[in-house]
């Protein structure tokens, strides 16, 4: 009966995970140059997703540390990408100017809050990171900021074959 239990859970964990990437790759948001953009085109990717605001303290704190996880991981295939819970293309880009955001940046004017909750975050709060291997599996998530360790270990989890 314990088994059954477990493996009755392996299961429904699996398909959480995979329907909420699954959402995430369903998902059109827009560029900082405002052109619609399908996360479609990052399916079998290595990906580090981030989701953040301007607004949000922590999340401007964690943002240089994304960039670094881009400059590092990036050779080896993995893609970061930030969704700002924003809406003024023109101020994303004087945002990522400041903060020096080397990564793919898209804006979620509508659906950010559900794609989020869809990945995993009842409680929709940011900043919210998660990281996605090839087979579009989530294999690390978090809400709060994430420190160098952190996404060194969900970069890592992400490129694993």
């Amino acid at each position: 009966m314990r088994r059954l239990l477990l493996l009755i859970a392996v299961i429904a964990s699996s398909l959480a995970q995979a329907a909420g990437s699954d959402a995430l790759f369903a998902a059109k948001h827009s560029s900082s140059d405002d052109k619609p953009v399908a996360l479609e085109s990052f399916r079998g990717k290595p990906l580090i997703v981030n989701f953040w605001a301007r607004w949000c303290a922590p999340c401007r704190v964690e943002i240089p540390e994304l960039a670094k996880t881009q400059d590092k991981y990036g050779k080896r295939g993995l893609t970061v990408i930030g969704i700002g819970l924003e809406d003024k293309a023109e101020s994303v880009r004087d945002f990522m100017k400041a903060y020096d955001m080397n990564y793919t940046v898209l804006l979620a004017r509508s659906g950010g809050i559900e794609l989020m909750q869809a990945l995993g975050n009842s409680r929709a709060g940011l900043p919210f990171t998660v990281a996605i291997n090839r087979r579009g599996e989530i294999v690390a998530s978090k809400l709060g900021a994430m420190n160098r360790a952190d996404l060194d270990a969900a970069a890592e989890a992400a490129l694993k074959r």
